[in-house]
C-alpha cells in the first residue's frame, strides 16, 4: 500500500513523460545530426621532408669505347684466336682471314699502278725512251732537210738574177722549204708535247684509278689480320673457324666496359627538363636491388619518332667497374631533375589548379578555406609547397567524390 502514491503519480503523469523522452530524443537527434552534418573528408598534414622531381624512361647500354671489324671482303675465316668474355690488349691478335685473294689482287692492282706510273712518266717527257729518240732522231734528219732546202733556195734566187733561172724552179724551191719547216716544227711540237689536253687527262684518270685500286687491296691484305687498337673484353664474336663470310658483315666487337654508356629516350613533353649534368639512376631488372648512378652527358638536339613516342635521345655516362653491365642490355632509368631535402611537403593531389595559380583546401575549424601556395617542384607523389604552415590539415577528396569548394563543412575520415 506504501507504493501506490508513486504508482499514481506514475499514472496520472504518463503522457507527460512520454512527451519529455521524445523531446530528449530530438534533441539528441539533432544534436548528432549537426555534428554528422559535414562532408567526409580524407586529408594529410603538411610536413617536412625531402623531395625530388625525377624522368623516368628506359634505355640501352652501349660501351663508350668500342671497337669492331668487318670483313672487308667475300672471305673465309681462317683462325679465331679469342672467345667472347675474353679480355685483350691493344694490338692483340683476334681472327685472321684467307688472304690467298687479298694477296692475287694486290698483285694486280699493283701491276696497273706501275703501268699507270709509266704513262704518267711519258707525260712527262713526251713519250716513252724509244719513242723520245726516235723524235729526236727524226728532228736532226727534219733540219738537214731545212737547211739543205734553204740553200737550194738561195742558190736559185741568185741564179734567177742572172737569168739562169726560171721563175717555177723558185717557187718550187720555196714549196720545199716550206714542207721541210712544217715538218721541223712536228716534229719539235711532238718532243715539247706529244700529248693533247684531253690525253692528258685520261693518262691522270688511269692513275688515279690505278692507285686507289691498290691501296683498296692493300687494305684488306691489312684487314686479314685483325688486331683491337684498344685494352677491352670481347662481348660479340659471331664467327668461327672455317666460315664464309660477305663483305661487311660484323666480325668481332671489343670494348672497354669499365665506363659505359646509356641511350635513354625521354619524352617530349619533359625533354625541357634535362640539363647537362643531372645525377642518373640506372636498375636492371636482372639484377633487382642494385642502382647504378650516372650522369647526363648530352641532351637531345631534335626528337625522332620511336614506335609511337616522340622523344629525344639522352646519352647518360655510367661507371660500370664490375663489368656486370652488358652492352645491347635494355635499364630502366631515372632522372632526378630537381631534389631539394627539407622542405614543405604534402600530397600532389591536394593541389588544385585554377589556371596557372595553385591552392589548396586548408581544413580549418571543420570548415574548408581555400589557400594559394606556390608549387616548387613535384613528382608523381609529393609536391613542395610555400604559403602554408607546417602541420596544416589540408583535404585531399571527398569520399563520396563531391567537389570541394571554400567554406564547405567537412568531417575527417
Amino acid at each position: 500500500m506504501a507504493s501506490q502514491p508513486n504508482g499514481g503519480f506514475t499514472r496520472r503523469h504518463r503522457g507527460w513523460l512520454i512527451l519529455l523522452a521524445i523531446l530528449v530524443g530530438v534533441v539528441l537527434l539533432a544534436a548528432m545530426s549537426r555534428r554528422n552534418s559535414g562532408v567526409l573528408v580524407r586529408s594529410a598534414t603538411v610536413a617536412r621532408g625531402n623531395i625530388r622531381a625525377v624522368i623516368s624512361t628506359n634505355g640501352k647500354i652501349e660501351p663508350q669505347q668500342n671497337f669492331e671489324a668487318h670483313a672487308p671482303a667475300n672471305v673465309v675465316i681462317k683462325r679465331v684466336l679469342v672467345h667472347e668474355g675474353d679480355h685483350v690488349k691493344a694490338g692483340q691478335l683476334l681472327l685472321q682471314l684467307d688472304d690467298a685473294q687479298a694477296r692475287a689482287m694486290a698483285a694486280r692492282a699493283l701491276a696497273q699502278l706501275r703501268g699507270a706510273e709509266a704513262g704518267t712518266e711519258a707525260l712527262k717527257t713526251g713519250g716513252t725512251r724509244e719513242e723520245v729518240l726516235t723524235t729526236e732522231s727524226d728532228l736532226v734528219k727534219a733540219r738537214t732537210v731545212r737547211d739543205a732546202a734553204q740553200r737550194n733556195l738561195n742558190a736559185l734566187r741568185r741564179l734567177q738574177q742572172k737569168g739562169a733561172a726560171s721563175l717555177g724552179e723558185v717557187h718550187e724551191a720555196e714549196n720545199q722549204l716550206r714542207r721541210a719547216d712544217a715538218q721541223q716544227n712536228l716534229l719539235e711540237q711532238k718532243l715539247k708535247a706529244r700529248y693533247s689536253p684531253p690525253e692528258v687527262e685520261q693518262v691522270q684518270a688511269q692513275h688515279s684509278e690505278a692507285r686507289a685500286t691498290y691501296a683498296a687491296a692493300q687494305d684488306v691484305l691489312r684487314n686479314s689480320n685483325v688486331r683491337t687498337p684498344l685494352d677491352g673484353m670481347v662481348y660479340s664474336l659471331p664467327v668461327r673457324n672455317g666460315v664464309f663470310v660477305n663483305t661487311g658483315d660484323l666480325l668481332v666487337q671489343v670494348a672497354d666496359l669499365s665506363a659505359v654508356q646509356v641511350r635513354a629516350f625521354v619524352d617530349e613533353p619533359d625533354v625541357g627538363r634535362l640539363s647537362p649534368g643531372e645525377p642518373v639512376e640506372v636498375t636492371w631488372d636482372a639484377v633487382p636491388g642494385r642502382i647504378w648512378k650516372g650522369t647526363v652527358t648530352r641532351v637531345p638536339v631534335e626528337l625522332k619518332m620511336r614506335g609511337t613516342r616522340n622523344v629525344g635521345e639522352v646519352i647518360i655516362s655510367l661507371p660500370n667497374r664490375d663489368l656486370k653491365l652488358l652492352p645491347n642490355v635494355n635499364v630502366n632509368v631515372t632522372i632526378i631533375t630537381a631534389e631539394h631535402r627539407d622542405v614543405l611537403t604534402l600530397p600532389r593531389e591536394a593541389v588544385h589548379q585554377d589556371g596557372s595559380k595553385p591552392y589548396v583546401f586548408e581544413i580549418v575549424g571543420g570548415k574548408l578555406r581555400r589557400r594559394t601556395v606556390n608549387v616548387v617542384i613535384s613528382n608523381l607523389t609529393q609536391a613542395e609547397v610555400t604559403g602554408l604552415s607546417q602541420g596544416a590539415q589540408v583535404a585531399l577528396g571527398a569520399i563520396n567524390g563531391q567537389p570541394l569548394g571554400n567554406r564547405l563543412a567537412v568531417r575527417v575520415q
